[in-house]
């Protein structure tokens, strides 16, 4: 199959807080017009925007797509809408490159918001409604509790410790406070971690990320348009996604076997035999301090149960030999669902452009990974870049 080069020539992002005082649309704006002037372009050199927004009760809007078209840039032009739960930030550079790749457009506006803060009483009240009717339920499952049976299996298959996970939550609050666009970036100690609330065991309030608001935008062109617009061209050079069953009673949750799949399918793309050697940074996917860990394994950045001894060793620091989230991740930076796995995206543009400021991880960064995860833990979303 041939398909033509993808690029990514601007980024915007908002600040990640909780009660944005700005609607949805406002912020959907804000980042599509830091994104377009970061590329030095205007609307009138876009041809068609995809959205990336994760359900509708996450706002508390119906028909989001509709109401965020127009902030995101979208009037009299396509416009197409998506949603995977977390994984629709990494989808959403997906779906773009699709509309480009193809050849049926030349540019894209990517645009993903989130202002979790509109749902009433929470965002959280929302999953119970997306459990099956018969055998989940009547449960009163929360995400959170799964999460916590999912954290549990992980710890047990591995003989890990709840500080053996702690340190990724230390790690990239830390890393967090040099982001611009950060909710929570603290220098915190283990034992916080291991002191904070207990949410539903062994999960406690600083091994998960916070419910934010906000909106990021990345800028997609086709190869020569991209070498009229600027001379650091960022290349989309592999997309992979995968779905499992919704089930997830029925799998062993000790290892995220749609995310391997779906990196699988974006390093085959990329060209990339041995991603633990030819990967220089990485984003993956941490709602959850121990998530970081289980999407490593599933990026295939390290044999299965190591993740925590690299984390331990400063093996993923920011000025470590495979630095994993050093923008600080949502454990950190914050959690607008769909716009957080954009953040990421957005980070590997930035540090292969060599544009991180205070972030910037050393050496000479060429090739990197970014992966979201959503729904109910089945849905696996990569992206490839380099330069």
């Amino acid at each position: 199959m041939s398909y033509r080069k993808v690029a990514c020539v601007g980024a915007g992002i908002t600040k990640f807080v909780r009660r944005a005082k700005e609607t949805g649309r406002e912020l959907a704006w804000e980042a599509a017009k830091m994104a377009l002037d970061n590329a030095g372009m205007t609307l009138a050199d876009i041809d068609c925007v995809v959205i990336g927004t994760a359900p509708d009760a996450f706002d508390g809007v119906h028909m989001k797509g509709e109401y965020l078209a127009d902030g995101s840039g979208g009037f009299c032009k396509p416009v197409m809408r998506h949603f995977v739960g977390g994984g629709t930030g990494v989808f959403a550079p997906i779906h773009g490159w699709q509309h480009i790749a193809s050849g049926k457009f030349e540019t894209c506006l990517v645009v993903t918001e989130e202002k979790m803060s509109s749902c009433f009483p929470a965002p959280a009240g929302a999953f119970i409604t997306i459990f099956d009717h018969t055998t989940e339920q009547p449960l009163g499952p929360t995400l959170i509790w799964i999460f916590a049976l999912e954290m549990n299996r992980y710890m047990q298959r591995y003989g890990l410790t709840e500080a053996d996970i702690a340190k990724v939550s230390v790690q990239n609050k830390l890393n967090a406070i040099d982001h611009p666009a950060a909710q929570l970036g603290a220098k915190i100690t283990v034992k916080d971690v291991l002191e904070s609330e207990v949410l539903a065991w062994p999960v406690k309030r600083l091994d998960i990320s916070p419910a934010s608001d906000g909106a990021a935008a990345i800028v997609l062109t086709s190869e020569h348009k991209a070498r009229r617009i600027t001379d650091k061209p960022v290349w989309v050079s592999g997309v992979g996604w995968a779905l499992d069953t919704a089930y997830w009673a029925t799998r062993d949750l000790y290892y995220p076997q749609y995310v391997e799949k779906a990196a699988r399918m974006a390093y085959d793309m990329a060209g990339i035999r041995e991603p633990n050697k030819e990967i220089h940074i990485a984003e993956p996917y941490d709602p959850f301090d121990y998530k970081m860990l289980h999407h490593m394994e599933g990026l295939l950045l390290c044999k299965r149960g190591e993740a925590a001894k690299l984390v331990a060793d400063g093996v993923t620091a920011r000025n470590g030999r495979l630095p994993c989230c050093p923008s600080g991740g949502a454990l950190g930076v914050g959690n607008p669902i769909a716009a957080t796995g954009l953040m990421k995206i957005i980070e590997l543009f930035l540090q292969l452009r060599g544009e991180a400021g205070k972030r910037q991880v050393p050496g000479d960064p060429r090739i990197g990974v970014a992966q979201a995860w959503g729904d109910l833990m089945q849905v696996g979303t990569v992206v490839v870049m380099s330069r």
